[in-house]
């Protein structure tokens, strides 16, 4: 080999194994930076305190709002709509006038029978005349039994016309008042079903309007056997009737009714279809706010738990059965603790063992933790509630 040839190859050589120390240098670097790479981070979580209060435990239920009472109004008799007396929806008074239906055929048929009976009031004041100067003339046989028997008939069937004709005429004077059509009860006047012109009649398929009383107003609910159970015992406890449990009433918007009610029929029976017992229950309504048809939840308070232990639901995992809290100590490291559960109440949930008050428990970040990590914390901030949500059913204990 020349010598230039022996220095090409030297050179080639030279350049791999410089290469190669470069590779192996790169390698060992990334091998280190591995190994030195920083520690993950401290997991954040949101944390709360375990709230300590005295907690109302209450069952309830949707009910549905009506009238104490409900006068269906419709016509007596037949004849034309000629005047609505009262504007939709407002309060109308006992005896006020709400429809007038056009009298003149009812005049007309009164004045008929006022005139019969006149007539047969003159024929019954003839006979009576008669009779009674036949009366003496027979008891001296001046005239004979049957002039006596038929003076007497003629009186007794002329009585019994005038008595006909009164009926006719009491008959053809309510018709002709029943042209004028009262509410029987003081309340709300719903929207009338009839317009003017119509022809009215007391077979017609749909009536005028509905009268209902509000004050108080009814408001209908379903409770189931075991829930009346609870109310009977609670009464019981209390010395008191299951008729005298105190009831709240939650409207749709939330918002609690400032009236309290009670209840005011109890169904005699379950139903055997569904295995629940109607019941309802009256509001004292004096500025009539609630109407019949609409909706809300009806309350009642059962027990109060004193100083019980509560915490946000969503800080409670269910895992086989069981209960688990993960609890924040001072130190900030996690311990995942087992407790027993109460009632619900609203978005929270009563602990009735495993926790103190005061502790920090995880309310949200729970996923993330493992028993003996070191966590940061920060104050648990709650989704805000819907507007119309009100508080949540606690949950039914056997």
């Amino acid at each position: 080999m020349t010598p230039m040839l022996k220095n090409i190859t030297v050179g080639k050589r030279s350049r791999r194994y410089a290469l190669g120390l470069a590779s192996l240098a790169l390698l060992l670097t990334a091998a280190c930076e591995k190994h030195q790479a920083p520690p993950p981070a401290t997991p954040v979580v949101q944390v709360v305190q375990v709230a300590q209060r005295d907690v109302p435990i209450y069952l309830e239920w949707v009910g549905a709002m009506d009238g104490n009472v409900n006068a269906v109004i419709r016509p007596q008799v037949t004849g034309y709509l000629i005047k609505q007396n009262y504007r939709e929806g407002d309060l109308v008074k006992k005896g006020q006038l709400l429809f007038e239906i056009d009298p003149r055929t009812f005049e007309a048929a009164f004045d008929e029978a006022k005139g019969v009976r006149a007539q047969k009031l003159a024929r019954y004041e003839t006979t009576a005349a008669n009779l009674a100067r036949i009366k003496p003339l027979a008891a001296k046989n001046a005239v004979s039994q049957k002039d006596l028997d038929d003076a007497t008939g003629a009186n007794q069937s002329a009585k019994a016309e005038l008595e006909a004709a009164d009926a006719n005429l009491k008959t053809a004077k309510l018709n002709l008042g029943f042209t004028k059509i009262t509410s029987p009860v003081t309340g709300i006047a719903g929207i009338a079903k009839a317009q003017l012109g119509d022809l009215l009649s007391p077979s017609m398929p749909t009536e005028l309007t509905t009268v209902s009383v509000v004050d108080p107003i009814k408001v209908y609910f379903n409770i189931s056997e075991r829930e009346y159970l609870k109310i009977a015992n609670a009464a019981q406890a209390s010395g008191s009737r299951t008729e005298n449990v105190p009831l709240e009433l939650i409207l749709v918007d939330g918002s609690v009714y400032p009236q309290q009610g009670k209840v005011a029929v109890f169904n005699r029976q379950a139903d055997a279809t569904t295995g629940t017992f109607k019941v309802a229950a009256l509001f004292p309504n004096p500025n009539n706010l609630l109407r019949p048809g609409q909706y809300g939840k009806v309350r009642a308070t059962m027990s109060t738990i004193k100083g019980a232990l509560l915490v946000p639901q969503r800080a409670i995992t269910e895992m086989q059965g069981k209960y688990l809290v993960a609890v924040v100590g001072a130190d900030n490291k996690v311990d995942i603790r087992p407790v027993r559960v109460g009632d619900r109440i609203g978005t929270e949930w009563v602990v009735s063992e495993g926790l103190k008050p005061d502790e920090k428990v995880i309310a949200e970040g729970t996923q993330k933790v493992r028993p003996g990590m070191t966590v940061e914390t920060k104050p648990f901030v709650p989704a805000a509630a819907p507007a119309a949500g009100g508080e949540a059913k606690p949950a039914a204990k056997g």
